[in-house]
């Protein structure tokens, strides 16, 4: 190539390398998720002091911007950078800040609201419509907008997430002051639970933190006007109450301790409703019942406390600290509440004081701070003055006896307080514990040191019974003046000095000796006994059978005797007939025999003058021996010494030989 051709080629070259930079500087092609920032470099007005960003006529970075499209410029004149559409996503929001614009008033920190330049994306209407520099109220909801970055820092941020059981605490970093004399902002109706800055500023929302609290949810709020803290809301557990006290609102009364009842603050969850009605700072009177509330933690304080909680067996008296002053004139009152003077503090419901009625068994949402319950147990209470471990009141009492001997006393007082006697004692002597130690324990001790002083420590103890029946009645006069029922006085143990207790033990183990040596000779005789019916019962048959033969033999007896007397009195009937008739024939034989007689006995006179009177004898006994009158056994001898006597043998061995009653074999034998 020859240099002519060179130098056309390279100007060739040239002049399509400033025909493109012509083209390329003059048409402008911008893609559909683009924007063109144009910076304006000659032929233009000089920026105004203070500025940066140039409207159409000013040199310097444009406040318009060229959407999507194809555009013909000035040659030369503006340097255009593309930029891609600021995406806002669905859970996020673009904060703005402007970094051009009018200054923003002292005393602000955000800037003013501006319209017309559709939600930032037309810099000229914000700058020709006031906008002012700095942090913006309004936000960017979700969407894609072509925003010029050189004059709008847009900041991603997402949507405030408030959880459940969570609230978010406002503080407004812009606003109107805040009222003198208040904790929290006032309440601004219309900003949309603050997602609504230009609302909020153009109500005259103030700064600080705001009486509103936002609930669980989602919000779209501008986390640079308002600072988002999040606490956990209020929950007030079973069996637990929530005591509220307000940190803003009217002064307290000085004369009251508990603010006046507000109505209609939704359980304190609408503060502004609170102090519209005329909510107090202080102790609030009404209570939070288990369960989750979202209240301004800024607003009120909450302080847990058990519920009240009355048993079987007990009754609450309620002391109140609120409601109207009692009658000053008690003379109006009832009678039943002037004994004792101190009853008039006893009031009827409304009015402060001690409540005339009293709480059942059962729960009650009480005010601590309005109401003070005082539990008094209706069942019996024992009081015990005695060693060991079930822990009593009181060691055992000491006293002193007439006799000087030290007595230790350990016994129980048995008391009970009736329900409706209950507010009573509590005007009386305030509780239990100031009854026991102030009344019962004096005059118990009292009592027991006078009694004993009168008498000898033995003679006490022995009558135990008579000194607990002193103390019992002195002890119901004293806690009747308390309302106070006394239902007994136990003596349970009383102990005397170890050597009067020997002296004592010695005395009744003699005694009991005594006693005992006696018992051993009663067990002795009792024992005797008992072997006699031993005896008597082994030998029980046989008197059995003995006792059952003399019955037999009785009963023989008898049935012997009245047979004889009945064959005896036959016999004698029978008898008397033939003695009849006997005594005929004796009478006729009689004279017979005489007759016989008289000849024998001539007939024995001439025998015996003849033979003499032996022979006669011998001649009789022959005969009745022959006739079988006389019976003569083998056995006798008959012997006589002279002739006699060996006649009348001779004789009657003969005689014996022929008798036919004789027997077998007869042996006579001769004594000679």
């Amino acid at each position: 190539m020859n240099l002519p051709e060179a130098y056309f080629t390279i100007g060739a070259i040239i002049g399509v390398y400033f025909v493109l930079r012509i083209f390329f500087s003059t048409v402008v092609v911008v893609k559909g998720n683009e924007i063109a920032i144009l910076e304006r470099r000659y032929v233009g007005k000089p920026l105004p002091d203070g500025r940066v960003i140039a409207m159409s006529s000013e040199i310097g970075v444009q406040a318009r911007v060229l959407g999507p499209g194809l555009y013909y410029l000035i040659p030369f004149l503006h340097d255009v950078r593309k930029a891609p559409f600021t995406i806002i996503a669905e859970d996020e929001i673009g904060i703005i800040e402007s970094v051009d614009g009018s200054p923003i008033p002292q005393g602000h920190i955000f800037a003013k609201v501006i319209d017309a330049h559709n939600t930032f994306q037309d810099g000229e209407a914000f700058l020709l419509g006031g906008g002012q520099k700095g942090p913006q109220v309004q936000i960017i909801p979700p969407g894609s907008y072509r925003i010029n970055t050189a004059l709008f820092k847009v900041t991603i941020g997402r949507n405030f997430y408030i959880p459940p059981g969570q609230i978010g605490i406002i503080t407004s970093m812009d606003g109107e002051p805040m009222t003198p004399g208040r904790l929290l902002a006032k309440h601004i109706e219309g900003h949309g639970n603050f997602e609504n800055g230009q609302a909020f500023l153009n109500n005259s929302g103030q700064r600080g933190p705001q009486i509103d609290v936002l609930m669980p949810g989602v919000y779209r709020i501008n986390t640079s006007l308002f600072k988002i803290e999040l606490r956990p809301a209020t929950v007030i557990p079973v069996a637990n109450i929530g005591l509220v006290t307000a940190l803003d609102g009217a002064p307290l009364p000085d004369n009251e301790f508990v603010a006046k009842k507000v109505e209609n603050h939704m359980d304190y969850q609408n503060a502004s409703l609170f102090l519209n009605a005329g909510g107090q700072r202080g102790p609030q009177l009404d209570v939070l019942r288990p369960g989750t509330y979202y209240i301004n933690p800024a607003m009120f304080d909450i302080a847990l406390e058990q519920i009240t909680e009355v048993q079987r067996g007990q009754v609450a008296v309620i002391v109140s600290n609120v409601g109207d002053e009692p009658p000053v004139d008690i003379a109006s009152m009832a009678a039943t509440e002037l004994i004792s003077g101190q009853e008039r503090y006893v009031v009827s419901e409304g009015y402060r004081g001690i409540q005339k009625t009293v709480l059942g068994p059962g729960r009650y949402y009480l005010n601590l701070c309005a109401e003070i319950a005082y539990i008094i147990d209706t069942t019996n209470i024992i009081i015990a003055w005695a060693n060991g471990d079930h822990q009593p009141q009181f060691k055992p009492l000491k006293v002193i006896s007439k006799d000087g001997f030290t007595i230790e006393i350990a016994m129980k007082v048995i008391i009970r307080v009736r329900p409706d006697q209950a507010p009573y004692m509590v005007a009386k002597i305030g509780s239990i514990v100031n009854l026991v130690h102030h009344v019962i324990q004096p005059t118990v001790a009292s009592s027991l040191r006078n009694q004993a002083s009168e008498t000898s420590a033995m003679s006490f103890m022995l009558d135990r019974q008579v000194e607990q029946q002193k103390v019992e009645e002195r002890a119901r006069i004293e806690l009747e003046k308390y309302h106070v029922e006394c239902v007994s006085v136990l003596i349970c143990q009383i102990n005397l000095p170890q050597d009067l207790m020997d002296t004592q033990t010695q005395r009744i183990i003699a005694r009991e000796q005594m006693e005992m040596y006696k018992a051993e000779g009663y067990a002795q005789d009792q024992r005797a006994t008992m072997e006699k019916k031993r005896a008597q019962a082994d030998m029980q048959p046989k008197l059995v059978d003995a006792e059952i033969g003399v019955q037999i033999a009785t009963q023989s007896k008898l049935t012997t005797v009245i047979s004889a007397e009945a064959d005896g009195e036959s016999k004698r009937l029978i008898a008397e007939g033939e003695a009849a008739g006997i005594r005929v024939q004796g009478e006729a034989e009689a004279a017979r025999i005489l007759a016989i007689g008289k000849s024998t006995a001539e007939s024995y006179d001439l025998q015996n003058k003849a033979i003499g009177g032996n022979g006669v004898t011998a001649i009789e006994i022959a005969k009745q021996i022959a006739s079988g009158n006389v019976k003569i056994t083998p056995d006798f001898l008959v012997q006589g010494g002279d002739s006699t006597g060996g006649l009348v043998s001779a004789y009657l061995a003969k005689l014996i030989g022929n008798s036919p009653q004789a027997p077998n074999k007869a042996t006579i034998v001769d004594a000679n």
